[in-house]
C-alpha cells in the first residue's frame, strides 16, 4: 500500500501558521512580482476570486477583506521540508512529489491498522509544523490520489481515506469520475478516448490494456493497470503539464563530489527545461533537491531540497540552470555519499498566457524574443542532430534574484533576522 499526503491550501497554510490572524480570514497568494492570485483559502474561492486572478483587477470590496500576499518561496520550500521529515517518521521510504505533496511507502505495515496510523501521521504533521494535510491510501499511486482527492473533499473520512482496488466504494467513485479528471490524463487525451466511448475512470479500468497502448501510450497502459490495483507507475511517468515537471535520477554509484553533483544536475536540470518548452510552459520557480540512501544505514545520511524563486516566468535553459545552481551551493554538504538528486519546475503557466508587466523595458523584450530563438536553435539541433549535440556547461554569474514583494511575509524559519517576535505584557 501506498499513501498520498497533500498539504491543504499549501501555500496559505504555510503564511497562517506564523500569522494566526489570517485563520477564518480570506487569504490569497500571488505570482512573481505580485501579478496575480496563485494560491486561495477556501474562505477566498468562496468570494468567487479565479485561480490567475489578476491583482489589480481584482474588486475594491475584496482587495479590502482579503489578506492578499506575496509569494514566499524561501518559508515554503523549508516548511515543505519539515512536513517531509514528520513524514520520514512514519515510513523510510517517503518520495516528493511536489511542494506539497509526497507519496508514503507503507509496505510491511498491519493492513488492519494503517488507517489508524495515516490519521496519526496527520495529527502528527500539524502539530510539529502547523500544516493540515490530506492522505489518500490505496495499492497504487493512480488509485491514492483518487483517495486523497475523497479524504479532502469527503468529510465523513475525517482526513484519511483508504481505497481498495475491487472495493465497491472504488467503483462507485471511478464510475462517478470523468477520465480527463484522472493523474495523467490530458484534455487531448480523453477526447481520443471518449471518440472510443470511454468517459470515465471505470470505463477506462476495463478497457484492454493493449489496445490502449497501442492507440495511446505506454503510460495511458500503466494507468489502466493501476486503476486495477497493479502498482505500474513511477513518478517521473507522469509530471502533470501546467502543475510541475521533474527530472531525477539515481546515481550508478555513490557520490560525493561536487562537481559530479552539478553535471547530473546540469543535465537534470537542461532536460527539464526541454520538456518545459515542448508543453509550451513558463516556470516561476524552481526546486532542487538532494539524498543519500537511506537503506544503507551504516552510511551517514543527508536528505534537502531547495526553492528558488526566478525574477520572471521562464523557459530559458540559461536561467533554470542558473537557479539550479545556486540551490545545489546551498543544499551540498561535505561528508556525505549521495544516490540521488533531482530537479523539479514548479508553478507553471501557459507561455501563451504570460504574464506582461509595465516595469519591463524594451530591453528585456528584445531579450527574450533572443533567448526563444537561441532556445528554440538549440532544441532542433539536439531533436535533429541527437539529444546533448549541443550541451549547457556552467550558468551564468551574477543573475537578477530580487523580485518585487511589496507584500512578503517575513522567511520565518529561514533568515535569524526575520525571526518571529513575541511581546508580553
Amino acid at each position: 500500500m501506498i499513501a498520498l499526503v497533500d498539504a491543504n491550501s499549501f501555500y496559505v497554510s504555510c503564511e497562517r501558521v506564523f500569522d494566526p490572524s489570517l485563520e477564518g480570514r480570506p487569504v490569497g497568494v500571488l505570482s512573481n512580482n505580485d501579478g496575480c492570485v496563485v494560491a486561495r483559502s477556501t474562505e477566498l474561492k468562496a468570494l468567487g476570486v479565479a485561480m490567475g486572478a489578476p491583482l489589480h483587477l481584482l474588486p475594491p470590496a475584496i482587495r479590502r477583506r482579503a489578506a492578499l500576499l506575496s509569494s514566499n518561496y524561501a518559508l515554503y520550500g523549508d516548511m515543505s521540508r519539515r512536513v517531509n521529515a514528520v513524514l520520514g517518521e512514519f515510513s523510510s521510504d517517503v518520495e516528493v512529489y511536489s511542494i506539497d505533496e509526497s507519496f508514503v511507502g507503507l509496505d510491511g505495515f498491519d493492513p488492519g491498522s494503517l488507517e489508524a496510523h495515516c490519521q496519526r501521521l496527520r495529527e502528527t504533521v500539524r502539530r510539529d509544523t502547523g500544516i493540515p494535510v490530506g492522505v489518500g491510501v490505496a495499492p497504487t499511486r493512480v488509485l491514492a490520489k483518487l483517495a486523497n482527492r475523497a479524504a479532502k473533499a469527503m468529510p465523513a473520512y475525517e482526513g484519511v481515506c483508504r481505497l481498495e482496488a475491487d472495493a465497491p466504494a472504488t467503483r462507485a467513485l471511478l464510475m462517478q469520475l470523468p477520465v480527463t479528471e484522472l493523474w495523467g490524463v490530458a484534455r487531448r487525451t480523453g477526447e481520443r478516448l471518449a471518440l472510443m466511448g470511454i468517459h470515465t475512470a471505470w470505463q477506462l479500468r476495463e478497457a484492454d490494456p493493449k489496445r490502449i497502448r497501442r492507440d495511446f501510450s505506454v503510460v495511458l497502459e500503466r494507468i489502466v493497470w493501476e486503476l486495477r490495483g497493479h502498482p505500474a507507475i513511477e513518478l517521473e511517468d507522469l509530471a502533470e503539464s501546467r502543475q510541475r515537471l521533474m527530472v531525477s535520477r539515481s546515481f550508478g554509484r555513490l557520490t560525493g563530489e561536487y562537481d559530479e553533483l552539478a553535471a547530473a544536475l546540469r543535465q537534470h536540470g537542461a532536460r527539464a527545461a526541454e520538456k518545459l518548452r515542448g508543453q509550451g510552459s513558463l516556470a516561476r520557480a524552481v526546486m532542487v533537491f538532494l539524498r543519500t540512501n537511506p537503506h544503507q544505514v551504516h552510511e551517514p545520511q543527508y536528505g534537502n531540497r531547495l526553492v528558488v524563486p526566478l525574477a520572471h516566468a521562464s523557459d530559458d535553459t540559461h536561467e533554470l540552470l542558473a537557479a539550479v545552481r545556486r540551490a545545489l551551493a546551498a543544499l551540498y554538504r561535505q561528508g556525505y555519499r549521495y544516490q540521488k538528486c533531482g530537479v523539479a519546475l514548479l508553478d507553471l503557466v501557459d507561455r501563451e498566457r504570460r504574464q506582461l508587466s509595465l516595469l519591463e523595458a524594451a530591453h528585456d523584450e528584445v531579450q527574450r524574443r533572443r533567448s526563444t530563438r537561441l532556445m528554440a536553435a538549440v532544441d532542433r539541433l539536439n531533436r535533429e542532430m541527437g539529444r546533448d549535440t549541443v550541451r549547457f556547461g556552467l550558468p551564468c554569474e551574477n543573475s537578477a534574484w530580487q523580485l518585487r514583494c511589496e507584500r512578503l511575509s517575513p522567511r520565518y524559519t529561514t533568515r535569524w533576522n526575520e525571526l518571529m517576535k513575541v511581546k508580553t505584557g
